[in-house]
């Protein structure tokens, strides 16, 4: 599936093309305190399948639990968070903000990942696959 989005402000636009089947909701701390909300969800695009197509996001390196290290991409203007992926060398599959895609609407979860760490409000995700960590 073809998506494209942007920040928004506008300053950085995207195209990628998805499997919307690999829809994701993470619900870890480090995804809660960055997104300042509940959970994030995203869609996976390998790097020859993402394209920047105006501006050039910031990036902050996140060191997770586990060691392993994130380039997590925003809007140096809003503050959009517009993808994570890997560092170092090596193939890159950037994890695309799913609210930042016009097609969120069509972009629906299909797993739960970290759900160990899900808040206790929250409402059940019919049809998600719970996975506890990741």
């Amino acid at each position: 599936m073809k998506i494209d989005g942007g920040c928004h402000c506008g300053a950085i636009t995207y195209e990628a093309e998805v499997d919307p089947e690999k829809t994701n909701i993470c619900h870890c701390i480090d995804c809660q305190q960055l997104t300042g909300t509940a959970f994030r969800v995203t869609v996976p695009a390998s790097e020859d399948h993402y394209r920047i197509t105006r501006g050039t996001p910031k990036i902050y390196i996140k060191t997770g639990s586990s060691g392993a290290r994130r380039a997590q991409a925003f809007c140096g203007e809003c503050g959009s968070h517009l993808y994570a992926t890997s560092v170092g060398d090596g193939p890159k599959v950037y994890g695309i903000r799913v609210g930042t895609a016009r097609q969120r609407d069509e972009l629906v979860p299909r797993r739960q990942l970290w759900h160990r760490s899900a808040l206790h409000w929250l409402p059940d995700f019919e049809g998600t696959t719970i996975v506890e960590e990741q």
